[in-house]
Order: C-alpha cells, then structure tokens, then sequence
C-alpha cells in the first residue's frame, strides 16, 4: 500500500471513529452503521483523494482531516467542537482561572466573532473593548469564518506580548485598531462588600475550578464581620458560567435540601439529579440574586436552583439561555470532543434553553444619565437565542407561560448608578417589615 492509500485509509478510520464516538454516546451500546454511512464515507474518501491530488497547492493529511472533523463538530451547535492537542491544553488552563491573554468572553454571533463581555481590569477592559465589538482582523487577518476556539487561541499568549484586534461598533463609520499587551489573566472569580443595616454582597464571576472554594471562604469571613447577616445580595450579572460541578457545589451551600438541577440526554448514563445536602451550617437570612443578559449556564444553575426552590429572590433581566451540557471527550492523540449531551433542568423542571431564567421582579439597569449612551448600546446584549445553531426550546406547558406575565416590572428610570443593586439591597433591608406586616 503507498503513502497516499495509506492516508486515505486512516482519513476512512478517523471517519468511522468519530461515527463510532457518537453511537456510542448517542446509543449507549455500538450499533452496526447503515450503508448510507459507508455511501458517506465512500464519498468523503474520493473528495480527500481529488483534493490531494488536485488542489493547486501540497496539503497535509492531518489538516484536511482535522478539517473534516471540525467542520463536522461545528455543524452541531455553537457550543461543540473539536479541539486538537494543543487547544484541548489551553482550555484545561482556562478553567484553572489564570491565563495569558487580553481578558474577554467572545462567541460567534451571526457568523461574526463578537464580544460578550470584557473582564474587569484586564488589557482589554482598560481599552474600552465593549459588549458588542465585532472583531474582524486579529494581527491583521480575517477572522471570517473562525472558531471561539481558534480566536482564543491566538488572542492569548506570553505576558508583554501584544495582539492588534481590530472591531467594528454601531457608531463607528470605519474599522479601528486596538493595540493591546497581553497580561497574566487572573480571573477573581470571587469579591465580596459589606453594605449598612448588616447585607452582605458577594459576586461571582465566572465558576472555575476553585470557585466554591472561594466562596466558602468568602462566606466564613462574612460570618465573622457580620453578626448578625440580615440579608446577602448574591451578583451573578455578567457571570457566563463555567464548570457545572462548582455550580452545583455553590447553589447547595446556600440550600438544606432540594433538588438543585437535573440533566437529560438521549441515553440513560445523561440523566442526573443533584440533590442539596444538609450540612447544618447553611446561609439562613434572605437572599436576592441579582442577574441579567449576561447572566448564563452554571450562573444560571445557581439562580434557578435558588429561585425554584423558594431560597431567594431573583432580580434584574431576562438571563442568556444556555440550559445545554457539554462533555468534554478526551481522545487517544491529546486531542478532545466537547460536545453537546444533554440539557439541564431547573428544580420545577424548567428548561430554559434560548429563553433564559425570568426574574421574580424585573429590573432594568438604568445608565447613569450623565453617560451618552445610544440606545442601540442599551439593548445589544447577546443571548443564547441569538446564536446560530442554537439547540431550539422545548415547548413549554401554557400554565407556566401565564405565571411569568404576572411577574412584578419595577421601572427604574430615575434610579442612579448600579439601580439593580440598589433595589436588591432596599428589598433587603425592608425583608423583615414585609414579612412582619404579611403576618399582621
């Protein structure tokens, strides 16, 4: 067998191996693949073979399969993908919450990489990077037709390194270039303030591997500062979650029993349930949970956990949406599958995939009015809905959709500053009036 044949041979394998990953995964057991599969496979084994023979450049075989598998994965959904060794390594660093880079969430949205959200004093929040910058050229090439991945990978780098991104944004007639040093990013997934009357203010802003560690630290120095806690404002407002597990471990520390979330595929080994232990040491006063259109994934986890089983108050805006469960498939060659399994489930069974959590009272964040800001600035937030390929909702009981128009709007206009903190702690400090006059 020659070179050539022999590549093609192991592109046919490769094939079969990812048909093989996803019956397993899908089926639960390897069911026998249907000639329409070999037709497919046949088919791509001709298309290999005419491109390198024929293509007006040399390819490399690893690049046309890697190609073939990504394009593939990406057929899916916008949260699947496939990521080779070395992208499978940097994502692994990502989640431990420190990396070299200039300090944003990005996703693709309507074919375009798109800013989420810049992280709080990184490279790129000093910048003025924005919610909603389209980043068209990084160091000068296209982004058409890019990754979230692949963006990630060449926007992070050495410390003192610098990146050129260049953004388009409503308002701007032309392209413009931002020059930014890349910085060790250390993402402080937890802060915490301490407001009068005894309310305690905690934000989380991203769950990663050492969150509900950090939280419960953060919780025994509240402990001992505040006596007694009347209240806690827990901020998941621009939180895009991060690794399920911690957001479970977060909503039980907060929770004595319930049910916290649940998840379900097309196979049996995809249904779970996480029940809240009681660990007798549990938060007792109110709590108000602050969200928002950034709000997404293992933050919402946490606040529908929260809101579902009664424990809290959830104020703000609708949140992103993304009620889906990614399971990250490590295989042979380093390289690794994160592909979309499952969905998951609030406590009453809600699935809020590309709806989002509705919030007990609705809050709108007021801009501060000495700021100019256009209204299309307002209202560009980026939702799961938005994306394309979004894993579509489940059709939902009417009962539930009646409950969500009788929820409370507070229009906030006049409100200064950060309103939806404001009114988290007004709500806060009035609890025990409110629950004094229910009983009069």
């Amino acid at each position: 067998m020659n070179k050539l044949s022999m590549k093609v041979f192991l592109a046919i394998l490769v094939c079969a191996g990812i048909f093989f990953v996803l019956n397993l995964y899908n089926n639960g057991s390897v069911s026998a693949l249907d000639k329409n599969v070999y037709k497919d496979i046949k088919t791509f084994n001709e298309v290999f073979d005419m491109v390198k023979k024929n293509y007006v450049e040399e390819v490399d075989s690893t690049t046309l399969i890697q190609g073939a598998i990504n394009g593939m994965i990406r057929s899916l959904d916008p949260h699947s993908s496939y990521m080779t060794p070395e992208l499978y390594k940097e994502m692994e660093v990502e989640t431990q919450g420190q990396f070299g880079g200039i300090g944003i969430e990005i996703t693709i949205l309507k074919d375009v990489l798109t800013v989420v959200s810049p992280i709080e004093g990184t490279p790129a929040f000093a910048a003025g990077v924005k919610p909603g910058d389209q980043i068209i050229r990084i160091d000068g090439k296209s982004t058409k037709d890019i990754t979230t991945i692949e963006a990630v990978k060449k926007l992070r780098g050495p410390k003192d390194t610098k990146v050129t991104i260049t953004i388009m944004r409503e308002g701007i007639t032309s392209p413009q270039d931002i020059v930014l040093t890349r910085a060790i990013i250390q993402v402080k997934s937890v802060r915490y303030k301490i407001f009068e009357d005894g309310i305690a203010y905690v934000r989380i802003a991203s769950f990663h591997e050492r969150t509900s560690d950090d939280v419960r630290k953060t919780l025994r120095d509240l402990n001992d500062k505040v006596r007694p806690m009347k209240g806690l404002v827990l901020d998941l407002r621009n939180d895009p979650g991060g690794l399920l597990l911690q957001a479970i471990e977060v909503a039980d520390m907060f929770l004595s029993s319930g049910v916290i979330v649940s998840t379900r595929g097309r196979t049996k080994n995809m249904e779970t349930k996480s029940v809240a232990r009681n660990d007798m040491n549990e938060i007792t006063c109110p709590i108000v949970v602050l969200v928002n259109e950034g709000t997404a994934s293992a933050a919402e986890i946490v606040a529908g956990a929260l809101q579902d089983n009664g424990r809290a108050l959830v104020v703000g805006t609708q949140t992103f949406g993304k009620a889906s469960v990614q399971t990250i498939i490590a295989l042979e060659d380093g390289s690794a599958l994160k592909l979309t399994t499952g969905r998951y489930y609030t406590p009453n069974g809600r699935s809020i995939q590309a709806e989002g959590i509705t919030p007990d009272i609705v809050v709108k964040y007021a801009i501060p009015s000495e700021e100019t800001v256009s209204e299309w600035e307002r209202e560009r937030y980026t939702r799961e809905k938005d994306l394309k390929g979004h894993i579509k909702p489940e059709k939902k009981d009417k009962t539930k959709d009646d409950k969500i128009k009788n929820k409370e709007i507070v229009d906030s206009a006049d409100l200064a500053l950060d309103n939806q903190l404001k009114t988290a702690v007004d709500i806060l400090k009035g609890w025990d009036i409110i629950k004094n006059n229910i009983r009069g």
